[in-house]
């Protein structure tokens, strides 16, 4: 068997794309909230258009998401009838502590993830929670800017303190930040950074990046303290990139490219910056607003473990006719050697996942988790109204669990589990769409919030059970 027995299989999903109940027993507003659907979406999301509250003329899908948080019981049954031996799913900064600023939590917060991590644990499930993901208080961002500001470390510290001890024996595996490099690309979003006029952009993605790095070290110190038995890890936004052509200079893109996500796992997993990133953010003329004890911090408290999401690769060469002048943004392009992108812009490419898993295991030697994985996808009913035949969702999902088997039969790597990413539809994080269909359960809701609700089981849903319950003998 090439799957471990204690492999843990599962599915995962946010808090903000899935909860709802934004304004539910004292929860307080958060700029994923007030993202909304449609054309602005990428505007709120990269800091360029201030939003900070709901206005009349947008859509906001995050305000009820799925309505998780009244349906959880029903839904977590139906993550146990699958097996899920895992559930990764993100807590609410703003349940916890509505305005981030608080002296003391709201219980009421506290409770309803205590009764869910309980619910877990009725059918043998085991959470993995992300404290952060894309999560910010709204009145952290107006009164201190965001996490701009140092003072962002120690609420965040306040909150771990708040979790780690109160769920101490329910929840053992923690990440401290979702797709920590995506603040560079969607500052908002990653960080609750608005831009001022005049303000230089990349210096303040940076300070926001080193106070979260600050303080992903700060909940891994906290962890450990609190419970030596907690498992703390980091968690990237694995894009790998191919040279577009076999020419040096588009190999060497190929590597400054995945040197940008690099940067943060680096210091996260190895303790300290690396060389080619504080010579490229001097060369900038951009300063880390490094204070004493910082750099020790970072070195004594790396992760555990390192997990990541993996959807697709990416192709990036030199040429400015091709690929444009910026090196903030993802490719357009497409790789000729895949087969074509989907409506949303990704080609399916389950060998880079094996080379993923290869080059991060190289790189860090520390345990590997892949915690998001999925093909979004328009599902339809059949004409008897209740039944989805998603065989290209099976397909993809197959393809990249045999890369996953290569990868540790093969190669060595060390894989703790492998979470799905929406293991039941929610709300698409890029796009906002629920038409964006990810999961196993199908929920009854379109890009306008209309629908019941309703949950179906879809056919991945019975083949995944099949997974599981064969520990990926059987895909």
């Amino acid at each position: 068997m090439v799957f471990p027995k204690e492999f843990l299989w599962g599915g995962a999903t946010a808090a903000n794309q899935c909860e709802g109940a934004y304004d539910v027993n004292g929860r307080g507003l958060a700029n994923v909230d007030v993202i909304p659907h449609g054309e602005d979406r990428l505007s709120v999301v990269t800091g360029e258009m201030k939003m900070l509250d709901f206005d009349a003329n947008h859509y906001y899908p995050a305000k009820d998401g799925i309505d998780m948080f009244h349906r959880y019981k029903e839904d977590i049954k139906l993550f146990g009838e699958m097996g899920f031996k895992v559930y990764r799913l993100s807590i609410a900064w703003t349940r916890i502590f509505p305005q981030g600023d608080e002296e003391e939590p709201n219980e009421e917060g506290l409770k309803f993830y205590e009764d869910l991590f309980l619910e877990c644990k009725k059918y043998g499930i085991e959470p993995l929670v992300t404290i952060t993901h894309f999560d910010c208080p709204i009145n952290l961002i107006k009164k201190y800017g965001g996490w701009r500001n140092r003072k962002m470390v120690d609420f965040y510290g306040k909150l771990c303190k708040t979790i780690f001890s109160r769920y101490k024996g329910l929840v053992k595996f923690w990440l401290t930040f979702n797709e920590i490099n995506m603040l560079l690309h969607a500052p908002f979003m990653g960080a609750g950074i608005v831009f001022e006029d005049g303000e230089d952009k990349e210096q303040v993605k940076y300070e926001a990046a080193h106070h979260e790095l600050v303080a992903s070290a700060l909940a891994t110190k906290i962890a450990h303290e609190i419970d030596p038995e907690n498992k703390v890890g980091c968690m990237l936004a694995a894009v790998m990139y191919y040279p577009y052509s076999s020419s040096p200079e588009d190999y060497f893109e190929a590597i400054k490219k995945d040197r940008e996500g690099f940067f943060f796992i680096d210091v996260q997993a190895r303790g300290t910056y690396p060389s080619y990133g504080l010579k490229k953010l001097e060369r900038a003329g951009i300063h880390l607003p490094i204070l004493d004890g910082d750099l020790e911090l970072l070195k004594d408290n790396t992760v555990d473990f390192v997990s990541f999401s993996y959807y697709s690769t990416r192709v990036i060469g030199k040429n400015p006719e091709i690929f444009g002048e910026s090196e903030n943004i993802f490719s357009p392009v497409q790789n000729p050697m895949l087969p074509p992108a989907d409506g949303w812009g990704a080609q399916v490419d389950p060998l880079g996942l094996r080379s993923t898993l290869n080059i991060l295991y190289d790189r860090y030697q520390k345990p590997l988790f892949i915690v998001e994985n999925g093909l979004g996808a328009p599902d339809k009913f059949e004409g008897d109204g209740a039944t989805i035949n998603d065989d290209y969702r099976i397909e993809y999902l197959s393809k990249h669990i045999q890369a996953m088997k290569d990868a540790i039969e093969l190669d060595g790597v060390d894989l703790l589990g492998y979470t799905t990413w929406g293991c039941i539809d929610l709300v698409s994080a890029g796009s906002g769409q629920m038409s964006k269909r990810y999961g196993f359960i199908y929920v009854d809701k379109d890009d306008n919030g209309e629908g019941t609700l309703k949950r179906y089981k879809k056919k991945s849903f019975y083949w995944y059970k099949d997974v599981i319950s064969t520990n990926g003998e059987k895909i």
